[in-house]
């Protein structure tokens, strides 16, 4: 799901840089002397291991690659805006020591990946976890990317300089994201609960530092 350059028209890659550095910008203030050093350590570990995870991707056609994503993930252990400092983390290393995505798109990127996979995934698993945790944890997972997916897939879509138009990018990234969503969903559910219940100190965020 990594847009690489000369997917992206420049004026959207500004938009999408903006519209990123703002939201970072107000997750830092939110954390802002709530964090001590353990709970650093824990935004590190959760990030080094999604980092691995997101390594293998593989592309598709008519739109940018699938891979897991971990959003919802970090959303869930750290809470929503540790969780997309982590996740901002992993994409900026990715991007500029790997390749992996470009550096004209990296707004974009975190954009898909950092808020909407991460706020998302956060939000339905805290609106529905009342309910059933393992399904709240599985729609976690899956529509977090799901939704992520179909926001490169507008990005690309709309932008004049890339080769397919709208309803391909948004028909191809949905539909394998929507897939992969699956997977990931199963992933999430299985990696959250085994955490929450067999190592529940791993998660010592405070309440208000997890949304």
């Amino acid at each position: 799901m990594h847009i690489p350059d000369g997917f992206l028209d420049l004026w959207i890659c500004a938009v999408m840089y903006l519209i990123s550095a703002m939201v970072i910008g107000y997750s830092a203030k939110k954390l802002k002397d709530k964090l001590d050093a353990p709970q650093v350590s824990l935004i590190g570990i959760v990030g080094a291991g999604i980092f691995a995870a997101q390594m293998l991707n593989w592309p598709i056609p008519g739109g940018t690659s699938a891979h897991f994503v971990g959003g919802a993930i970090a959303g869930i252990l750290l809470g929503p805006y540790a969780g997309c400092l982590s996740m901002v983390s992993v994409l900026t290393i990715q991007c500029l020591v790997f390749g992996d995505g470009g550096i004209t798109a990296l707004g974009a990127n975190i954009f898909n990946m950092a808020i909407v996979d991460v706020f998302v995934g956060y939000g339905i698993f805290k609106a529905l976890r009342r309910y059933n945790q393992d399904v709240s944890l599985f729609l976690a997972g899956w529509i977090g990317i799901w939704l992520g997916a179909l926001a490169a897939g507008v990005e690309i879509g709309v932008s004049s300089i890339f080769a397919y138009g709208l309803m391909t990018t948004v028909l191809v990234m949905g539909i394998w994201h929507g897939a992969l969503g699956f997977i990931e969903g199963i992933i999430t559910m299985l990696a959250v609960r085994y955490v929450l219940i067999k190592q529940p100190d791993f998660v010592p965020l405070p309440k208000e530092v997890r949304g």
